[in-house]
């Protein structure tokens, strides 16, 4: 690409988009041009149906070309999916063939929050390494097992470019602006917006558990960590516990104290969690949810869930539809 050449950013705003994704990626590049005096950047956006595009919070957003549109794109253009809420509804035929024209094209792909998910649709992270947000982590995982999916806050993987949602578009902008005019800027751009601390791909979005349930206790939370990473195989009070350096009798006090439930209770809410993302992001079956859940009798997990949830799992599907990817920041 010529240095001389603003580098072109198209982004695709699909119905009930998430606004600061999308702000925290065009933002960067408008105070780079600032900052550097001279125009490096240049964007336009696009609908799927032309005219406007309507984010999650009802805000309407004016785009400059629908899909149908001649907006050339080239080998050195970038091409954004920002994506938000029930975003499997939004991988319609005419944008996965307007995203696979765009990448035949040679663009990089790229997308924030759950604009992933329509990239994958597309075929176009197969075999990529890629992210998306948090919540939609589990149901990504399952519909789309050919992508290497990670839970860091951005992810550049060659001319693929994925960042998880909410501030992180400001990471993966600026990660590029780096790339291609230097730390100096980047550092100048960050300051104007404030961000005072820059990361990278290998920090990882969520808050530490001690800052999410608002406990700074070590056992605790290593306790708490070994529960997240078995959710479909549930480890027993006693052996976490002991695995913890403490009797069962001393976990029990431990979650009592600081959580106000026990560590059964605690860790039953974790994978009814788990199972409700999946419930409505994905199209596996009750069953298939139940057991990724950690449960093997599928009317034992419908009793669980009606007592948290207040609902059955078959209800709740029946009512948000089989795929509803309700999530994302």
């Amino acid at each position: 690409m010529s240095s001389n050449k603003p580098r072109r950013f198209t982004f695709l705003l699909v119905n009930r988009f998430t606004l600061t994704p999308f702000a925290a990626a065009i933002e960067p590049l408008r105070l780079a041009n600032r900052a550097a005096d001279k125009q490096l950047f240049e964007w336009r956006l696009v609908g799927p149906t032309g005219d406007v595009a309507t984010c999650s919070n009802g805000t309407r957003v004016l785009v400059d070309s629908g899909l149908d549109g001649h907006l050339p794109v080239g080998r050195d253009d970038v091409v954004i999916v920002c994506g938000g809420t029930q975003i499997a509804r939004e991988a319609s035929k005419p944008v996965l063939t307007w995203l696979r024209k765009q990448a035949r094209a040679g663009a990089a792909m790229g997308a924030v929050c759950t604009g992933a998910w329509v990239l994958a649709e597309a075929g176009l992270l197969d075999g990529r390494k890629a992210t998306i947000h948090w919540e939609n982590h589990d149901g990504f995982a399952e519909a789309f097992p050919n992508v290497d999916l990670f839970r860091s806050v951005f992810v550049h993987d060659g001319n693929r470019l994925t960042a998880a949602g909410g501030t992180s578009s400001i990471d993966l902008i600026l990660h590029m602006i780096a790339e291609t005019h230097g730390d100096a800027l980047t550092a100048e751009v960050a300051d104007q917006m404030l961000h005072t601390t820059i990361r990278t791909d290998q920090d990882r979005q969520r808050l530490s558990i001690p800052t999410r349930i608002g406990v700074r206790h070590p056992r605790l939370a290593a306790v708490i960590a070994r529960m997240e990473a078995n959710l479909e195989d549930p480890i027993s009070p006693a052996q976490l516990a002991a695995d913890a350096g403490m009797s069962t009798r001393q976990l029990e006090r431990l979650f009592r104290r600081y959580l106000n439930r026990s560590p059964k209770r605690y860790y039953m809410e974790t994978r009814l969690s788990r199972a409700r993302n999946l419930l409505m992001q994905t199209e596996m079956s009750i069953i298939e949810v139940a057991l990724a859940s950690g449960f093997s009798s599928p009317s034992h997990f419908s009793k669980c869930y009606r007592a948290l949830y207040g609902s059955t799992p078959y209800r709740e599907r029946g009512t948000g539809g089989a795929v509803n990817t309700d999530g994302g920041i």
